[in-house]
């Protein structure tokens, strides 16, 4: 991981300190965020039907989350209890949980990562939970991070398996839509607004529409790049607000001042630049290049029949896309990635934490589309992403850093080939 960060290397020295005895008796204590879930899961069955029942089984799992584990736990109604009896923050004597609820579920649970032991041979799971209660993160917040984040995912292939890649598509599979335009019914008088007279912006709020059709036989201008880029995500000043505390301004607005959100480029066809990765430095208006392993980033491309034939770069420009390949031609890609340690540094343990840092994101993602628009580029972004193919290219640890999003920007085509919600027709005027 390529994080410098001070307060970032400070939280992993705290965790890897001991607040608790390592001798024996080893002393227990449940992880820091964990989520229990009682899941229903059906299923068909033909016997049961022909039998006068309804044909439906279901079953009820409990199934736990949390932070450090690489996937869901089932656990089973003791275990649910005795996860429910163990403090998250007290350290407690494992003998009478061992007596209580028998040391083999004790011991399963240890080796799960739901509870952590003091002794030596636990000390990969402590060490793991030590470093998520040092980021600060609020629980529900944690667990829709961790459920909402993609991995190796054709989601534009499966929509259209799916027929859902259209609008007729949508409607036969959903029905009638929800209104377009919404007025309350217990509403009262209407007071019409003047309109002010048009003027050189809204023009550009018009002109910006989602572009699906690069021309990917054009370089992008490295000086088009680098204004877009600067309009977005330089330092255009900064505070002196304490020691060791100054504040950035950029041109969007950011909760706290904080500005956490980094920008991390994948460039292609960018007239200047040599195809790779890079991380844009704010203060120094500068892309840093970064280390590139093509055959990890290449590994699961096998899965995937639409991937066959790409070189590594146009491999991870597809499947960070979700697969979505009228996005992955652009010319470069911006990975907008917040560093949740500075935004939570402040508003810790806070349950609107994690949403400043969408709102965040969305505010930089507008002020790039806006720049790119009026340099004459098209742009996109999408949230259909898929952050752990990501978070392994960049070298990105997800519970410190994590993408949220991806802009993209390039030369339009001559031709539009994939449709574009255009109603103005300002993009395509022809």
């Amino acid at each position: 991981m390529r994080v410098g960060d001070a307060t970032l290397v400070a939280a992993r020295q705290q965790a890897a300190r001991s607040d608790f005895l390592l001798d024996e008796p080893m002393r227990i204590r449940r992880c820091a965020l964990l989520r229990l879930e009682s899941r229903e899961e059906t299923r068909f069955d033909l016997s049961a039907l022909l039998s006068g029942d309804t044909g439906v089984l279901s079953h009820m799992r409990w199934l736990a989350h949390a932070p450090a584990l690489q996937a869901e736990v089932e656990v089973d109604a003791a275990e649910v209890a005795l996860l429910g009896e163990t403090s998250p923050s007290d350290w407690v004597s494992a003998a009478p949980l061992r007596m209580r609820h028998g040391a083999a579920r004790v011991r399963r649970l240890l080796r799960a990562g739901l509870l952590v032991g003091s002794t030596a041979a636990w000390a990969h799971w402590r060490r793991e939970d030590e470093r998520v209660r040092a980021l600060h993160w609020h629980g529900i917040a944690a667990d829709y991070h961790r459920a909402s984040r993609w991995g190796g995912i054709d989601a534009a292939g499966e929509v259209e398996d799916a027929g859902l890649h259209n609008a007729e598509g949508l409607r036969r599979a959903y029905g009638v839509p929800p209104p377009m335009l919404h007025e309350r019914a217990d509403g009262g008088a209407i007071t019409v607004l003047p309109s002010a007279p048009r003027a050189a912006y809204d023009e550009l709020l018009d002109a910006r529409t989602s572009c699906r059709n690069f021309d990917v036989g054009r370089m992008l201008p490295l000086t088009g790049l680098a204004q877009v880029l600067k309009r977005t995500f330089a330092e255009r000043g900064r505070v002196r607000g304490a020691d060791d505390f100054d504040v950035l301004k950029r041109t969007s607005p950011s909760g706290g001042a904080l500005h956490p959100t980094e920008c991390y480029l994948l460039a292609r066809r960018v007239d200047g630049l040599a195809p790779g990765l890079y991380h844009y430095l704010p203060a120094r208006h500068a892309l840093q290049s970064l280390p590139m392993d093509d055959a990890r980033i290449l590994a699961d491309a096998g899965k995937h029949p639409a991937a066959r034939g790409k070189t590594a770069l146009d491999y991870l420009a597809w499947i960070a896309v979700g697969g979505q390949q009228y996005f992955a031609e652009a010319h470069a890609l911006c990975v907008l990635a917040p560093r949740f340690y500075r935004n939570f540094w402040k508003y810790r343990r806070h349950p609107k934490a994690y949403r400043v840092c969408i709102l965040d994101v969305g505010h930089l993602s507008q002020t790039l589309l806006l720049s790119a628009t009026e340099a004459g580029l098209g742009s996109f972004v999408t949230a259909a992403i898929n952050e752990v193919d990501i978070e392994r290219a960049f070298g990105l640890e997800p519970w410190s850093e994590s993408p949220l999003a991806v802009c993209g920007i390039g030369p339009r085509a001559d031709r539009m080939e994939t449709y574009e919600l255009d109603p103005n027709r300002r993009a395509w005027p022809r």
